[in-house]
Protein backbone atom coordinates (compact mmCIF):
# COMPACT_ATOMS: atom_id res chain seq x y z
CA UNK A 1 0.00 0.00 0.00
CA UNK A 2 2.91 2.34 0.69
CA UNK A 3 4.50 3.73 -2.44
CA UNK A 4 8.18 4.29 -3.12
CA UNK A 5 9.87 5.99 -6.01
CA UNK A 6 13.02 4.05 -5.27
CA UNK A 7 16.17 5.20 -6.97
CA UNK A 8 14.55 8.45 -8.14
CA UNK A 9 14.71 9.70 -4.57
CA UNK A 10 18.44 8.93 -4.27
CA UNK A 11 19.71 11.15 -7.12
CA UNK A 12 19.96 14.64 -5.57
CA UNK A 13 20.91 16.41 -8.79
CA UNK A 14 18.01 14.87 -10.68
CA UNK A 15 15.66 15.76 -7.86
CA UNK A 16 16.73 19.40 -7.94
CA UNK A 17 16.22 19.60 -11.71
CA UNK A 18 12.85 17.85 -11.50
CA UNK A 19 11.79 20.08 -8.63
CA UNK A 20 12.44 23.22 -10.66
CA UNK A 21 10.48 21.83 -13.61
CA UNK A 22 7.62 20.82 -11.31
CA UNK A 23 7.48 24.24 -9.64
CA UNK A 24 7.44 26.00 -13.01
CA UNK A 25 4.65 23.75 -14.22
CA UNK A 26 2.68 24.29 -10.99
CA UNK A 27 2.92 28.05 -11.48
CA UNK A 28 1.86 27.69 -15.11
CA UNK A 29 -1.11 25.48 -14.18
CA UNK A 30 -2.31 27.82 -11.42
CA UNK A 31 -1.43 25.80 -8.31
CA UNK A 32 -1.11 29.10 -6.47
CA UNK A 33 -1.36 30.81 -3.10
CA UNK A 34 -0.99 34.41 -2.12
CA UNK A 35 2.07 34.95 0.04
CA UNK A 36 1.94 35.18 3.84
CA UNK A 37 3.55 38.63 3.53
CA UNK A 38 0.79 39.93 1.21
CA UNK A 39 -2.36 37.87 1.89
CA UNK A 40 -4.65 40.61 0.54
CA UNK A 41 -2.88 41.05 -2.78
CA UNK A 42 -2.27 38.93 -5.87
CA UNK A 43 0.56 41.17 -7.12
CA UNK A 44 3.07 38.60 -5.88
CA UNK A 45 2.06 34.94 -5.55
CA UNK A 46 3.79 31.63 -5.07
CA UNK A 47 3.00 27.97 -5.58
CA UNK A 48 1.05 25.92 -3.05
CA UNK A 49 3.13 23.19 -1.35
CA UNK A 50 2.94 19.83 -3.12
CA UNK A 51 4.81 16.55 -3.53
CA UNK A 52 7.14 16.03 -6.46
CA UNK A 53 5.67 12.61 -7.22
CA UNK A 54 2.03 11.52 -7.05
CA UNK A 55 0.82 9.31 -4.20
CA UNK A 56 -0.47 5.85 -4.98
CA UNK A 57 -4.01 4.97 -3.92
CA UNK A 58 -5.19 1.35 -3.98
CA UNK A 59 -7.91 1.20 -6.63
CA UNK A 60 -10.27 -0.82 -4.43
CA UNK A 61 -10.09 1.81 -1.68
CA UNK A 62 -10.62 4.64 -4.15
CA UNK A 63 -13.74 2.96 -5.49
CA UNK A 64 -14.91 2.35 -1.91
CA UNK A 65 -14.45 6.03 -1.07
CA UNK A 66 -16.39 7.08 -4.17
CA UNK A 67 -19.23 4.68 -3.41
CA UNK A 68 -19.63 5.62 0.26
CA UNK A 69 -19.65 9.35 -0.50
CA UNK A 70 -23.22 9.06 -1.72
CA UNK A 71 -24.10 7.53 1.63
CA UNK A 72 -22.32 10.30 3.51
CA UNK A 73 -24.26 12.89 1.50
CA UNK A 74 -27.53 11.26 2.57
CA UNK A 75 -26.35 10.93 6.16
CA UNK A 76 -25.24 14.55 6.54
CA UNK A 77 -28.52 15.71 5.02
CA UNK A 78 -30.53 13.46 7.34
CA UNK A 79 -28.65 14.75 10.40
CA UNK A 80 -29.18 18.36 9.35
CA UNK A 81 -32.94 17.80 9.18
CA UNK A 82 -33.20 16.05 12.54
CA UNK A 83 -33.39 18.87 15.07
CA UNK A 84 -33.97 16.46 17.96
CA UNK A 85 -30.83 14.47 17.13
CA UNK A 86 -28.70 17.61 16.94
CA UNK A 87 -30.07 18.95 20.21
CA UNK A 88 -29.56 15.70 22.10
CA UNK A 89 -26.12 15.05 20.62
CA UNK A 90 -24.76 18.53 21.24
CA UNK A 91 -26.47 19.13 24.61
CA UNK A 92 -23.31 18.55 26.66
CA UNK A 93 -20.97 20.18 24.15
CA UNK A 94 -22.80 23.51 23.98
CA UNK A 95 -22.56 23.88 27.75
CA UNK A 96 -18.78 24.11 27.53
CA UNK A 97 -17.91 25.07 23.94
CA UNK A 98 -18.87 28.68 23.31
CA UNK A 99 -18.40 28.54 19.54
CA UNK A 100 -20.63 25.51 19.04
CA UNK A 101 -23.15 27.09 21.43
CA UNK A 102 -23.31 30.27 19.32
CA UNK A 103 -23.90 28.24 16.16
CA UNK A 104 -26.59 26.21 17.92
CA UNK A 105 -28.27 29.36 19.20
CA UNK A 106 -28.66 30.60 15.61
CA UNK A 107 -30.01 27.18 14.65
CA UNK A 108 -32.67 27.42 17.38
CA UNK A 109 -33.64 30.95 16.38
CA UNK A 110 -34.08 29.92 12.75
CA UNK A 111 -36.25 26.96 13.74
CA UNK A 112 -38.39 29.13 16.00
CA UNK A 113 -38.98 31.74 13.31
CA UNK A 114 -39.49 29.11 10.63
CA UNK A 115 -37.04 28.06 7.94
CA UNK A 116 -37.41 30.35 4.92
CA UNK A 117 -34.92 28.44 2.77
CA UNK A 118 -36.60 26.11 0.25
CA UNK A 119 -33.51 24.62 -1.45
CA UNK A 120 -30.64 22.97 0.43
CA UNK A 121 -27.11 22.53 -0.89
CA UNK A 122 -24.28 20.46 0.53
CA UNK A 123 -20.67 20.66 -0.64
CA UNK A 124 -18.81 18.23 1.61
CA UNK A 125 -15.38 16.65 1.68
CA UNK A 126 -14.78 13.37 3.46
CA UNK A 127 -11.13 12.77 4.42
CA UNK A 128 -9.56 9.34 4.81
CA UNK A 129 -6.32 7.55 5.55
CA UNK A 130 -5.32 3.99 4.65
CA UNK A 131 -4.13 1.45 7.18
CA UNK A 132 -3.67 -2.31 7.37
CA UNK A 133 -6.22 -4.62 8.96
CA UNK A 134 -5.00 -7.36 11.27
CA UNK A 135 -5.01 -9.77 8.31
CA UNK A 136 -2.82 -7.40 6.26
CA UNK A 137 -5.54 -6.18 3.91
CA UNK A 138 -5.77 -2.41 3.24
CA UNK A 139 -8.58 -0.50 4.95
CA UNK A 140 -10.16 2.91 4.33
CA UNK A 141 -10.70 4.87 7.56
CA UNK A 142 -12.44 8.23 7.81
CA UNK A 143 -10.69 11.07 9.62
CA UNK A 144 -13.57 13.55 9.41
CA UNK A 145 -16.15 15.06 7.10
CA UNK A 146 -16.00 18.77 6.33
CA UNK A 147 -19.39 20.39 5.81
CA UNK A 148 -18.31 24.05 5.61
CA UNK A 149 -15.69 25.69 3.41
CA UNK A 150 -14.36 22.36 2.12
CA UNK A 151 -11.31 23.61 0.28
CA UNK A 152 -8.73 22.68 -2.37
CA UNK A 153 -11.21 21.53 -4.99
CA UNK A 154 -9.76 24.22 -7.25
CA UNK A 155 -6.08 23.49 -6.72
CA UNK A 156 -6.70 19.73 -6.82
CA UNK A 157 -8.15 20.23 -10.30
CA UNK A 158 -4.77 21.53 -11.46
CA UNK A 159 -2.26 19.20 -9.79
CA UNK A 160 -2.74 16.12 -12.03
CA UNK A 161 -1.17 18.02 -14.94
CA UNK A 162 1.86 18.82 -12.77
CA UNK A 163 2.45 15.20 -11.80
CA UNK A 164 1.90 13.98 -15.36
CA UNK A 165 4.51 16.48 -16.48
CA UNK A 166 7.06 15.24 -13.94
CA UNK A 167 6.57 11.62 -14.97
CA UNK A 168 6.71 12.47 -18.68
CA UNK A 169 10.00 14.32 -18.13
CA UNK A 170 11.30 11.05 -16.68
CA UNK A 171 9.93 9.18 -19.73
CA UNK A 172 7.54 7.31 -17.45
CA UNK A 173 4.67 7.75 -19.87
CA UNK A 174 2.80 4.62 -18.75
CA UNK A 175 2.77 5.82 -15.16
CA UNK A 176 1.78 9.33 -16.28
CA UNK A 177 -1.20 7.92 -18.17
CA UNK A 178 -2.47 6.27 -14.98
CA UNK A 179 -2.93 9.59 -13.18
CA UNK A 180 -6.68 10.12 -13.13
CA UNK A 181 -8.29 13.29 -14.39
CA UNK A 182 -9.68 15.24 -11.46
CA UNK A 183 -11.88 18.33 -11.59
CA UNK A 184 -13.72 18.80 -8.30
CA UNK A 185 -14.06 22.55 -8.87
CA UNK A 186 -16.38 21.81 -11.80
CA UNK A 187 -18.49 19.44 -9.72
CA UNK A 188 -18.72 21.92 -6.83
CA UNK A 189 -19.75 24.66 -9.24
CA UNK A 190 -22.40 22.39 -10.77
CA UNK A 191 -23.95 21.97 -7.33
CA UNK A 192 -24.03 25.71 -6.73
CA UNK A 193 -25.42 26.25 -10.23
CA UNK A 194 -28.23 23.76 -9.65
CA UNK A 195 -29.16 25.42 -6.35
CA UNK A 196 -29.09 28.82 -8.08
CA UNK A 197 -31.39 27.46 -10.82
CA UNK A 198 -33.86 26.01 -8.30
CA UNK A 199 -33.94 29.30 -6.40
CA UNK A 200 -35.72 30.60 -9.48
CA UNK A 201 -34.47 34.12 -10.16
CA UNK A 202 -32.24 34.68 -13.20
CA UNK A 203 -31.17 38.09 -11.85
CA UNK A 204 -30.07 36.80 -8.45
CA UNK A 205 -26.37 36.35 -7.64
CA UNK A 206 -24.14 33.98 -5.71
CA UNK A 207 -22.59 35.52 -2.60
CA UNK A 208 -19.21 34.06 -1.63
CA UNK A 209 -18.49 34.95 1.99
CA UNK A 210 -14.72 35.24 2.27
CA UNK A 211 -12.04 36.56 4.57
CA UNK A 212 -10.25 39.77 3.70
CA UNK A 213 -6.85 38.12 4.16
CA UNK A 214 -7.36 35.10 1.92
CA UNK A 215 -4.21 33.34 0.75
CA UNK A 216 -6.19 30.51 -0.85
CA UNK A 217 -8.12 32.78 -3.20
CA UNK A 218 -7.14 30.93 -6.39
CA UNK A 219 -8.79 27.77 -5.07
CA UNK A 220 -11.98 29.81 -4.69
CA UNK A 221 -11.59 31.60 -8.01
CA UNK A 222 -11.62 28.25 -9.82
CA UNK A 223 -15.21 27.71 -8.66
CA UNK A 224 -16.16 31.33 -9.36
CA UNK A 225 -14.83 30.99 -12.91
CA UNK A 226 -16.80 27.80 -13.49
CA UNK A 227 -19.96 29.63 -12.40
CA UNK A 228 -19.20 32.64 -14.59
CA UNK A 229 -18.86 30.28 -17.56
CA UNK A 230 -22.49 29.35 -16.83
CA UNK A 231 -23.48 33.04 -16.77
CA UNK A 232 -23.93 32.99 -13.00
CA UNK A 233 -22.42 36.04 -11.38
CA UNK A 234 -20.54 35.78 -8.07
CA UNK A 235 -19.80 38.61 -5.65
CA UNK A 236 -17.26 38.30 -2.83
CA UNK A 237 -18.07 39.95 0.48
CA UNK A 238 -16.91 39.75 4.09
CA UNK A 239 -19.24 39.19 7.03
CA UNK A 240 -18.68 42.85 7.86
CA UNK A 241 -19.98 43.85 4.42
CA UNK A 242 -23.10 41.73 4.91
CA UNK A 243 -23.70 43.35 8.29
CA UNK A 244 -23.40 46.86 6.84
CA UNK A 245 -25.06 46.40 3.44
CA UNK A 246 -27.22 43.29 3.76
CA UNK A 247 -30.98 43.26 4.33
CA UNK A 248 -34.08 41.08 4.08
CA UNK A 249 -37.31 42.13 2.45
CA UNK A 250 -40.79 41.19 3.70
CA UNK A 251 -40.47 37.74 2.07
CA UNK A 252 -37.03 37.27 3.67
CA UNK A 253 -35.27 37.51 0.34
CA UNK A 254 -31.64 38.47 0.88
CA UNK A 255 -30.13 41.59 -0.66
CA UNK A 256 -26.51 42.75 -0.47
CA UNK A 257 -25.62 46.12 -1.99
CA UNK A 258 -29.17 46.14 -3.36
CA UNK A 259 -28.65 42.90 -5.31
CA UNK A 260 -30.75 39.79 -4.67
CA UNK A 261 -28.76 36.75 -3.50
CA UNK A 262 -29.79 33.25 -4.54
CA UNK A 263 -26.93 31.23 -2.96
CA UNK A 264 -24.61 32.02 -0.05
CA UNK A 265 -21.37 30.03 -0.30
CA UNK A 266 -19.35 30.17 2.91
CA UNK A 267 -15.55 30.15 2.64
CA UNK A 268 -15.38 31.75 6.07
CA UNK A 269 -17.13 31.21 9.38
CA UNK A 270 -15.77 27.85 10.51
CA UNK A 271 -13.48 29.05 13.34
CA UNK A 272 -14.15 31.17 16.45
CA UNK A 273 -11.48 33.70 15.45
CA UNK A 274 -13.49 34.51 12.31
CA UNK A 275 -16.38 35.97 14.32
CA UNK A 276 -16.98 39.12 16.29
CA UNK A 277 -20.36 40.46 17.38
CA UNK A 278 -20.92 42.10 13.99
CA UNK A 279 -20.08 38.87 12.18
CA UNK A 280 -22.42 36.83 14.36
CA UNK A 281 -25.22 39.27 13.52
CA UNK A 282 -24.42 38.91 9.83
CA UNK A 283 -24.51 35.12 10.08
CA UNK A 284 -27.94 35.24 11.71
CA UNK A 285 -29.20 37.56 8.97
CA UNK A 286 -27.99 35.14 6.30
CA UNK A 287 -29.51 32.12 8.05
CA UNK A 288 -32.89 33.82 8.42
CA UNK A 289 -33.07 34.50 4.67
CA UNK A 290 -34.59 32.32 1.98
CA UNK A 291 -31.28 32.25 0.08
CA UNK A 292 -29.69 28.83 -0.32
CA UNK A 293 -26.91 28.59 2.27
CA UNK A 294 -23.94 26.34 1.68
CA UNK A 295 -23.96 25.18 4.34
CA UNK A 296 -27.02 26.17 6.31
CA UNK A 297 -26.36 26.31 10.06
CA UNK A 298 -27.78 22.82 10.73
CA UNK A 299 -25.45 21.28 8.16
CA UNK A 300 -22.47 23.03 9.73
CA UNK A 301 -23.48 21.52 13.08
CA UNK A 302 -23.82 18.12 11.39
CA UNK A 303 -20.09 18.30 10.64
CA UNK A 304 -18.98 18.75 14.25
CA UNK A 305 -16.69 16.20 15.87
CA UNK A 306 -19.32 15.42 18.51
CA UNK A 307 -21.84 14.45 15.83
CA UNK A 308 -19.17 12.31 14.14
CA UNK A 309 -18.62 10.49 17.42
CA UNK A 310 -22.34 9.99 18.03
CA UNK A 311 -22.84 8.55 14.54
CA UNK A 312 -20.40 5.75 15.39
CA UNK A 313 -22.57 4.63 18.34
CA UNK A 314 -24.33 1.29 17.84
CA UNK A 315 -27.80 1.73 16.34
CA UNK A 316 -27.58 5.42 15.46
CA UNK A 317 -27.08 5.02 11.70
CA UNK A 318 -30.07 2.68 11.57
CA UNK A 319 -32.26 5.36 13.17
CA UNK A 320 -31.10 8.10 10.80
CA UNK A 321 -31.13 5.96 7.64
CA UNK A 322 -34.01 3.54 8.21
CA UNK A 323 -34.41 0.71 5.73
CA UNK A 324 -30.94 1.22 4.23
CA UNK A 325 -28.79 -1.59 5.69
CA UNK A 326 -26.35 -1.60 2.77
CA UNK A 327 -25.62 2.12 3.18
CA UNK A 328 -25.22 1.64 6.94
CA UNK A 329 -22.70 -1.16 6.37
CA UNK A 330 -20.70 0.92 3.88
CA UNK A 331 -20.59 3.88 6.26
CA UNK A 332 -19.69 1.86 9.34
CA UNK A 333 -16.84 0.11 7.52
CA UNK A 334 -15.00 3.46 7.27
CA UNK A 335 -15.34 4.43 10.94
CA UNK A 336 -12.37 4.42 13.26
CA UNK A 337 -13.00 4.11 16.99
CA UNK A 338 -14.71 7.26 18.35
CA UNK A 339 -15.40 7.85 22.04
CA UNK A 340 -17.48 10.31 24.04
CA UNK A 341 -15.85 12.28 26.85
CA UNK A 342 -19.15 13.33 28.41
CA UNK A 343 -19.23 13.16 32.22
CA UNK A 344 -20.01 9.65 33.39
CA UNK A 345 -18.72 6.09 33.31
CA UNK A 346 -18.35 5.95 29.51
CA UNK A 347 -16.23 9.10 29.39
CA UNK A 348 -14.18 8.02 32.42
CA UNK A 349 -13.37 4.72 30.76
CA UNK A 350 -12.31 6.41 27.50
CA UNK A 351 -9.97 8.76 29.37
CA UNK A 352 -8.46 5.88 31.34
CA UNK A 353 -7.76 3.93 28.14
CA UNK A 354 -6.17 6.96 26.47
CA UNK A 355 -3.95 7.68 29.48
CA UNK A 356 -2.88 4.04 29.58
CA UNK A 357 -2.01 3.92 25.87
CA UNK A 358 -1.68 7.51 24.55
CA UNK A 359 -0.05 6.45 21.27
CA UNK A 360 -3.34 4.81 20.23
CA UNK A 361 -5.52 7.93 20.45
CA UNK A 362 -5.97 11.54 19.36
CA UNK A 363 -7.93 14.21 21.26
CA UNK A 364 -10.15 16.38 19.06
CA UNK A 365 -11.93 19.65 19.94
CA UNK A 366 -14.99 20.95 18.05
CA UNK A 367 -12.88 22.86 15.54
CA UNK A 368 -12.24 22.96 11.80
CA UNK A 369 -9.32 24.35 9.84
CA UNK A 370 -6.54 22.01 10.98
CA UNK A 371 -3.90 22.19 13.67
CA UNK A 372 -6.28 21.75 16.62
CA UNK A 373 -5.84 18.09 17.55
CA UNK A 374 -3.68 16.89 20.45
CA UNK A 375 -1.38 13.85 20.40
CA UNK A 376 1.06 12.09 22.70
CA UNK A 377 2.26 14.02 25.74
CA UNK A 378 0.15 17.07 24.83
CA UNK A 379 -2.94 14.87 24.84
CA UNK A 380 -1.96 13.29 28.17
CA UNK A 381 -1.48 16.70 29.78
CA UNK A 382 -4.84 17.90 28.43
CA UNK A 383 -6.68 14.79 29.66
CA UNK A 384 -5.11 15.06 33.11
CA UNK A 385 -6.34 18.65 33.27
CA UNK A 386 -9.79 17.86 31.89
CA UNK A 387 -10.65 14.49 33.42
CA UNK A 388 -12.57 15.90 36.40
CA UNK A 389 -14.00 18.90 34.53
CA UNK A 390 -17.18 19.22 32.50
CA UNK A 391 -15.03 21.00 29.90
CA UNK A 392 -14.01 17.57 28.65
CA UNK A 393 -17.42 17.29 26.94
CA UNK A 394 -16.21 19.83 24.37
CA UNK A 395 -13.77 17.18 23.05
CA UNK A 396 -13.99 13.70 21.61
CA UNK A 397 -11.43 10.91 21.63
CA UNK A 398 -10.57 9.11 18.41
CA UNK A 399 -8.60 5.98 17.76
CA UNK A 400 -5.44 6.99 15.95
CA UNK A 401 -5.31 5.83 12.34
CA UNK A 402 -1.93 4.31 11.45
CA UNK A 403 -1.16 4.88 7.76
CA UNK A 404 2.00 3.47 6.23
CA UNK A 405 4.64 6.16 5.51
CA UNK A 406 6.30 6.39 2.12
CA UNK A 407 9.15 8.35 0.63
CA UNK A 408 8.51 11.45 -1.47
CA UNK A 409 9.98 14.86 -2.09
CA UNK A 410 8.17 17.84 -0.55
CA UNK A 411 8.23 21.14 -2.42
CA UNK A 412 7.61 24.31 -0.42
CA UNK A 413 8.37 27.94 -1.35
CA UNK A 414 11.65 29.07 0.14
CA UNK A 415 12.73 25.55 1.13
CA UNK A 416 15.14 23.23 -0.68
CA UNK A 417 13.63 20.07 -2.14
CA UNK A 418 13.96 17.33 0.47
CA UNK A 419 13.13 13.66 0.62
CA UNK A 420 11.01 12.80 3.65
CA UNK A 421 8.68 10.09 4.89
CA UNK A 422 5.09 11.16 4.13
CA UNK A 423 1.59 10.02 4.91
CA UNK A 424 -1.38 10.76 2.69
CA UNK A 425 -4.98 11.75 3.14
CA UNK A 426 -7.57 11.10 0.46
CA UNK A 427 -10.31 13.72 0.22
CA UNK A 428 -13.52 12.90 -1.67
CA UNK A 429 -15.92 15.73 -2.45
CA UNK A 430 -19.65 15.17 -2.36
CA UNK A 431 -22.41 17.42 -3.71
CA UNK A 432 -26.13 17.24 -3.10
CA UNK A 433 -29.09 19.55 -3.73
CA UNK A 434 -32.46 18.98 -2.09
CA UNK A 435 -35.71 20.90 -2.43
CA UNK A 436 -37.48 21.50 0.85
CA UNK A 437 -40.47 19.35 -0.10
CA UNK A 438 -38.38 16.30 0.78
CA UNK A 439 -37.33 17.37 4.25
CA UNK A 440 -38.49 15.85 7.50
CA UNK A 441 -40.73 17.48 10.11
CA UNK A 442 -38.59 19.40 12.59
CA UNK A 443 -40.73 18.14 15.47
CA UNK A 444 -39.66 14.51 15.00
CA UNK A 445 -38.11 12.81 17.99
CA UNK A 446 -34.78 11.08 18.24
CA UNK A 447 -34.61 8.19 20.66
CA UNK A 448 -31.96 5.58 21.32
CA UNK A 449 -31.26 3.46 24.36
CA UNK A 450 -29.96 5.54 27.30
CA UNK A 451 -26.22 6.05 27.52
Amino acid sequence: MANSWGSLLQDEQQLEELAQQAVDRALAEGVLLRTSQEPCSSDVVSYAPFTLFPSLVPSALLEQAYAVQMDFNLLVDAVSQNAAFLEQTLSSTIKRDTFTARLFDIHKKVLKEGIAQTVFLGLNRSDYMFQRNADGSPALKQIEINTISASFGGLASRTPAVHRHVLNVLSKTKEAAKILSNNPSKGLAMGIAKAWELYGSAKALVLLVAQEKERNIFDQRAIENELLARNIRVIRRRFEDVSEKGSLDQDRKLFVDGQEIAVVYFRDGYMPSQYNLQNWEARLLLERSCAVKCPDIATQLAGTKKVQQELSRVGVLEVLLPGQPEAVARLRATFAGLYSLDMGEEGDQAIAEALAAPSRFVLKPQREGGGNNLYGEEMVQALERLKDSEERASYILMEKIEPEPFGNCLLRPGCPARVVQCISELGIFGVYVRPRTQDLPTSQSYQLKPR
